[in-house]
C-alpha cells in the first residue's frame, strides 16, 4: 500500500515537473516556437515517454487545471442543493484567490492565463477540457437531458465569471479592487441558476 502510495506520488510529480519545465519554455518563447522534442530533451525523458503520459502538446499546458475536469461533480454529489453547493464552492475560491476564480493578480497566474487564452490551440483544447466537466456534472446529477442543459448553463456561468475577473485583472485592477465585484456578480449569477433550475438535486448514487 505505502509502496503504490509513493509510486503514485512520484508519478503526479513527473507530470507537473514536466508540465513546469515545458510551461516555463512555452512562456520564454511561445506556445508554437517550442517542440515537443525540446520539451522532453530538456526533461531528460525520451519523446515516446512524454507522449505516454501527455498525449498532445496541449497537455502539457492544461494539466493545471486538469483536476478542476470533475471539480463541479464532487462538489454537487450527495449534495441536497447542487446550485448552492456550487455558489458557496466558488465564492471560496475567491476568497482563497484560486486562480480558476480569474481573481488572482500573481504574475506568474497572469502569464500563464495570457498564454492559455492567447493561443488558439490551447483555446480549442480548453473546450475539451469544459465538455468534459459538463458530463461529469450532469451524471452528478442523475444524467438524461435536463441534467445536461443544467451542467451546460453551470459551466457556462462559472466560465464567464472567471474570465470576466481575469480581463479586468490583466487589464490593469489589482485582485483586491475587482473582489467586491466578484463576489456580487457571483452573487447574482448563482441566484439567476437557482431561479431557473429550480428544484435541481444530485444523484444519491454519485
Amino acid at each position: 500500500m505505502g509502496e503504490m502510495g509513493l509510486r503514485e506520488r512520484k508519478k503526479r510529480q513527473m507530470y507537473q515537473d514536466v508540465s513546469d519545465l515545458a510551461v516555463g519554455l512555452f512562456l520564454e518563447r511561445g506556445f508554437d516556437a517550442v517542440s515537443v522534442a525540446e520539451v522532453a530533451a530538456a526533461a531528460g525523458i525520451s519523446k515516446p515517454t512524454l507522449f505516454r503520459y501527455f498525449p498532445a502538446k496541449e497537455d502539457l499546458v492544461l494539466h493545471r487545471i486538469a483536476d478542476h475536469e470533475g471539480e463541479a461533480a464532487r462538489v454537487v454529489a450527495g449534495a441536497a442543493d447542487p446550485v448552492d453547493a456550487l455558489r458557496r464552492n466558488f465564492l471560496s475560491g475567491l476568497e482563497r484567490r484560486d486562480p480558476v476564480t480569474g481573481l488572482n493578480d500573481d504574475p506568474a497566474v497572469l502569464a500563464f492565463h495570457a498564454l492559455l487564452y492567447g493561443t488558439p490551440a490551447l483555446v480549442a483544447r480548453l473546450h475539451g477540457h469544459l465538455e468534459r466537466s459538463e458530463v461529469a456534472l450532469a451524471g452528478a446529477l442523475g444524467g438524461g437531458l435536463d441534467a445536461r442543459l443544467a451542467a451546460g448553463q453551470i459551466v457556462a456561468v462559472q466560465r464567464v465569471l472567471a474570465q470576466e475577473n481575469w480581463l479586468r485583472i490583466a487589464a490593469g485592477e489589482r485582485a483586491a479592487q475587482v473582489a467586491p465585484d466578484a463576489v456580487r456578480a457571483a452573487e447574482r449569477a448563482f441566484w439567476s441558476l437557482a431561479t431557473g433550475l429550480p428544484g435541481l438535486t444530485a444523484d444519491p448514487a454519485s
